[in-house]
């Protein structure tokens, strides 16, 4: 059986409100260059077999082009605009892949930083035998449901945080976008899951936070320059 392509989807499409910047997310710099190159190294790192597609915002996509000129002049990326969701900005990048061709498809947010090369590899080596790889972390924080009648304590040994990249072999991402837009679709797992196929999870890392917040920058300098933190070669 032929090897499958392998494409990422890097997710750098969101304008990140809650950041409390005027300079979207992805673009912020952390330590020496833009939190959108971090995700790239990884995935470079991961395999010199990858095709990376990135998704900027519609209008920041002349700015997305010339980060990636400025830190990789020697690299060509597939790049295209986003969408009015997440659900859509995925959509555009899977217009960039070829149908036809078996691949496995990984889907990352760009804004998750410190995914290691590591992950990169388990996501598509599982998600070449089970379809699927959706990594998640435990839920370390109590928890409680609340609803019109009161609240009430949730078994936090049920719950379970989802990260990315998810991979998914293209004959089942691809047709499952293929649906109307639901305001359920918050991630790849929810769209496929609701084509009726079941999500194969793997064990995430702890430290693959995503930055959303002013603090989650300011953990992830930390991370990269604390001497507990395995760092990744650059």
């Amino acid at each position: 059986m032929a090897e499958r392509k392998k494409f990422a989807i890097i997710l750098a499409a969101g304008k990140g409100s809650r950041m409390e910047s005027e300079v979207a997310k992805q673009f912020l710099m952390l330590n020496d260059k833009p939190v959108l190159c971090y995700s790239i190294d990884s995935f470079l790192h991961a395999g010199k077999d990858i095709e990376l597609i990135i998704v900027f915002p519609a209008d920041l996509l002349n700015t997305g082009k010339s980060v990636l000129k400025q830190y990789y002049p020697e690299i060509e990326f597939t790049v295209t605009a986003g969408g009015e969701t997440r659900f859509h900005s995925v959509l555009q990048g899977l217009k960039q892949v070829p149908a036809e061709v078996p691949s496995l498809i990984l889907v990352h947010d760009a804004a998750r930083c410190l995914v290691s090369p590591a992950l990169i590899g388990k996501c598509l080596r599982e998600a070449a035998i089970h379809g699927s790889a959706v990594p998640v972390v435990s839920c370390t924080d109590s928890l409680r449901w609340k609803d019109e009648s009161g609240n009430k304590a949730i078994d936090r040994n049920r719950i379970f945080l989802v990260q990315t990249p998810q991979a998914f072999k293209s004959e089942l991402l691809i047709p499952a976008f293929q649906a109307e837009y639901e305001i359920s679709f918050t991630d790849e797992a929810t769209v496929v899951e609701k084509a009726g196929l079941s999500i194969h999870t793997i064990e995430g890392e702890p430290g693959n936070i995503k930055i959303t917040r002013p603090l989650d920058l300011k953990l992830a300098e930390f991370l990269f320059t604390s001497e507990s933190h395995l760092k990744r070669p650059v």
